[in-house]
């Protein structure tokens, strides 16, 4: 009895051994790469590797050391040899901004990328960041990088920053002064706010339109439009008429300074009671300099007087 039931196991005994053999597959070989002077083994995947693909992918792994090399085509991308899971350091920050102009109160979004220590990019999203402002005329920037420019007199340059994971990474921005007229005590007053500055300083009563600090007759607003300088007696808009020898009928109006990006007019009255002031269409002009010379013409009557018109575009 005890026999037979031996006999019986023994054959099936040596058929499930043979099975389990049968299942182990021999060592690839390696092939082997050569020339006249050099000779490299080709890489050898063991007994338990094997080759897996995709649409965009393939795997060559091992299962004895852990190793492997896996490539995409879509994206891009290579995974680390050694690692059973795929690690990275952050290695720096890239910020980027469409324009890096903004001009004053307006909004202008800034994007960071973390750049990974092998090169590679990770898009986190803005808000995975903490965003600052280093320097200049900001008034804001929001959690998801949107900065937003303060009032200027003139171009200014600001700077912001991103940080994640310790790493920070700075980008300048251009504040455009947009509006020549807004800044400060000097908004909506009729000049430009950058000639405020640049001749009173920031926010200086004297630097208002009216006020004729020099004592040289002509206000602010009136220096500014003729391109005198307003704290400076000596430098005032000039205007004189002269009789033109042989010609009683003409006279001579000469003024300075005249500048290129001005426009003048001569005008002319009979009386400055009535105000009722003409332009001159009758005359010649010649420039010496930042001199002019308009010649009126037709002179004729016992008064005339006469004002030049000037401009700032």
């Amino acid at each position: 009895m005890n026999a037979n039931a031996m006999n019986d196991l023994n054959p099936t005994g040596r058929m499930l051994a043979l099975a389990l053999l049968g299942l182990t597959p021999a060592a690839l070989p390696a092939d082997v790469r050569s020339s006249a002077n050099y000779s490299v083994a080709a890489e050898v995947v063991d007994g338990g590797g094997r080759r897996t693909s995709g649409g965009v992918y393939t795997n060559d792994a091992t299962i004895g050391g852990l190793a492997g090399l896996s490539t995409v085509t879509t994206p891009a991308l290579t995974a680390k040899h050694g690692y059973a899971g795929q690690l990275f350091d952050v290695a720096s920050l890239s910020l980027a901004v469409a324009n890096a102009n903004v001009n004053e109160t307006a909004n202008r979004q800034v994007n960071a990328t973390a750049v990974l220590d092998d090169g590679s990019t990770l898009t986190l999203g803005n808000s995975a960041f903490t965003w600052s402002i280093v320097t200049g005329p900001l008034s804001a920037i929001s959690s998801a990088g949107l900065a937003t420019a303060g009032v200027v007199y003139q171009d200014t340059s600001a700077s912001v920053q991103a940080t994640y994971a310790g790493v920070a990474q700075q980008l300048t921005l251009n504040v455009v002064n947009s509006n020549l007229d807004n800044f400060g005590t000097y908004a909506g007053d009729g000049i430009d706010d950058a000639w405020q500055v640049q001749y009173f300083g920031l926010n200086n009563p004297q630097a208002g339109p009216t006020v004729d600090v020099d004592g040289d007759g002509q206000n602010n607003l009136f220096e500014y439009t003729a391109g005198t300088v307003p704290n400076q007696a000596g430098s005032r808009f000039a205007l004189r008429d002269e009789a033109v020898p042989g010609q009683p009928t003409q006279k001579r109006i000469i003024f300075s300074p005249r500048l290129t990006d001005r426009t003048y007019v001569v005008q002319f009255a009979t009386d400055l009671a009535l105000g009722n002031w003409q332009t001159l269409t009758n005359l010649t002009t010649s420039d010496n300099g930042q001199e002019r010379t308009v010649t009126d013409l037709g002179a004729t009557g016992a008064k005339r007087f006469y004002r030049v018109q000037v401009t700032k575009p």
